[in-house]
């Protein structure tokens, strides 16, 4: 399935500001864009630069001080599970297995369970942990756990997967085959994708498009398109001119976007 016209996410003069003894700190400054249905979304930024904190918005985990963000034309007001979070460390419960992780979601909804294995098993072969289902997490590696979240976000069904650095922690090489799983689930899988990343390589290698963000208060830099054909190569002359390109307008002392 590609990409539809039809807007998923839709963020309306966003802002954001902190309370502070010294008075209120502004993260984010008027950000305006729309996530489209099956889109995959790179956030890329400078660190410390909101990246996290709007995709916390985009959950609900965090509420807008300004402007309005909206799901399938819905105010964001509050977490739901049609929006999905993986975090940078994954959070799965230690005493559940593999199994039991990546199924809670659609158990906690009580679906049938026939179907409900079924799902199971067949997101957990998707993220290549086929005979892992009885593994606890102190049994896996780090690529391993983050496979297992993927799984679980996915199993959950939700209309917007949100993903905040979910291979930041990684080493460089296990990071690398996560993206190229990510990018193979994804392909099998359509999802809307919000993804946060301050990797040009990783962003570059994901992203339908890339929202550059400046420092704070953080407003758009630059919107990219990203027509790369899939899969991609770190080498590809226009991948090497494109991360060039973005990362010189990063690094660029103008934060308006042109």
């Amino acid at each position: 399935m590609e990409q539809s016209g039809k807007v998923k996410i839709a963020c309306r003069n966003v802002g954001k500001a902190f309370p502070t003894k010294t008075g209120e700190f502004q993260v984010l400054k008027n950000l305006s864009f729309d996530v489209k249905e099956n889109e995959f979304l790179v956030l890329f930024g400078p660190g410390q630069c909101g990246k996290t904190t709007l995709l916390y918005m985009l959950a609900g985990l965090e509420t807008c001080s300004e402007g309005e963000i909206l799901h399938n034309g819905n105010p964001v007001k509050e977490p739901d599970p049609s929006r999905a979070v993986v975090y940078q460390t994954m959070a799965l419960f230690p005493w559940m297995s593999v199994w039991n992780n990546v199924g809670f979601g659609p158990k906690v909804r009580k679906v049938e369970k026939e179907k409900c294995d079924r799902e199971i098993q067949r997101f957990i072969d998707l993220v290549g942990l086929t005979g892992f289902e009885k593994s606890y997490p102190v049994q896996l590696s780090g690529g391993m756990k983050q496979r297992v979240g993927i799984a679980r976000a996915y199993c959950s069904d939700p209309d917007v997967l949100l993903m905040d650095e979910p291979f930041g922690h990684l080493d460089a090489q296990t990071r690398y085959m996560m993206q190229e799983a990510l990018e193979q689930i994804w392909q099998s899988e359509k999802r809307t994708v919000v993804f946060v990343t301050n990797n040009i390589e990783e962003a570059l290698y994901l992203a339908d498009r890339i929202i550059l963000m400046s420092d704070c208060p953080s407003q758009i830099k630059e919107e990219y398109k990203i027509s790369l054909p899939r899969p991609r190569s770190l080498v590809d002359e226009e991948f090497l001119r494109l991360r060039k390109e973005i990362t010189e307008r990063m690094n660029s002392k103008d934060g308006k976007r042109r």
